[in-house]
């Protein structure tokens, strides 16, 4: 299930956050706008268009709102519930026959699962069964690596072009030695370029890049969980062994959440 990762946004906020209170704190609010140097801000936003533009294709770029949306959601998985899944997948196989899963697999709202199931009903061999979805999962990991690319790459361009500002405003400071008046300006380019460059890529595109990284390998993990599973009921193995074997993929916090889920469900139907 998708859902909105307020942890993004917050991130962001808090960071730029900490920037404003130091500079208020050091210059006061009347001297803020030192802070705001257009030309640093037109040479890195332009400079890093440029790079991500010369480095990727059109069709690349054509992937950049949805990446960015993205790294603003997260997808949460409920291991325990995709455990009891297959455990009850498993027992109705045994006790009807795979051909009875086809209703089945439609309900449980997950195509990775539907589609391991039914190439289990298809009669396929379990080693073609993993070739077939470990295949998936591997164009998936190329998929979202190469959307993720984009946002990796503009935070290696962005310190970059923060320096090139920087040289920029040193050679124009050092033609314009004997005006005092341009000197300012001219250091304010210098500075700034460098802290826009570094602010972007170390506030916003590496930590962007970084959380699609994890919510790829939290994907991959869960994929892997079920491709188990699918070949636990392919192979008609006993639901306590499936149990046991997925159990196996849930880190401990999440186990003793199973545990308790269970002794809950078991206390439910005690009492009815």
């Amino acid at each position: 299930m998708k859902k909105l990762d307020l942890l993004t946004p917050i991130g962001i906020f808090v960071g730029m956050t900490m920037i404003f209170l130091a500079v208020f704190a050091n210059a006061g609010a009347g001297n803020f706008h030192f802070f705001v140097q257009w030309t640093s801000i037109v040479i890195v936003l332009g400079g890093l268009s440029a790079a991500i533009f010369i480095n990727f294709t059109s069709r690349d770029l054509k992937l950049l709102p949805a990446v960015l949306k993205e790294a603003f959601h997260s997808r949460h998985y409920d291991l325990r519930e995709l455990v009891e899944i297959f455990k009850d997948l498993s027992q109705k196989a045994r006790r009807e026959g795979l051909l009875s899963l086809e209703k089945d697999v439609e309900e449980t709202g997950d195509p990775f699962i539907e589609k391991g199931i039914l190439l289990a009903i298809d009669g396929h061999e379990e080693k073609t069964i993993k070739e077939i979805m470990m295949a998936e999962v591997v164009a998936m990991e190329d998929r979202h690596q190469k959307s993720r690319s984009i946002i990796e790459k503009a935070g290696e361009y962005a310190p970059a072009w923060g320096m090139i500002g920087t040289l920029v405003g040193l050679v124009l400071m050092l033609q314009s030695l004997n005006d005092p008046a341009t000197l300012g300006p001219n250091m304010a380019i210098a500075l700034l370029t460098t802290l826009y460059g570094t602010l972007l890529a170390n506030l916003v595109f590496i930590p962007m890049a970084n959380k699609l990284a994890g919510n790829t390998e939290e994907e991959v993990f869960v994929k892997q969980i079920i491709i188990e599973g699918v070949i636990g009921v392919q192979s008609g193995q006993n639901p306590k062994i499936i149990e046991e074997k997925l159990g196996a993929f849930v880190p401990a916090g999440r186990k003793k959440e199973t545990e308790e889920a269970v002794e809950e469900r078991e206390a439910v139907y005690d009492q009815a």
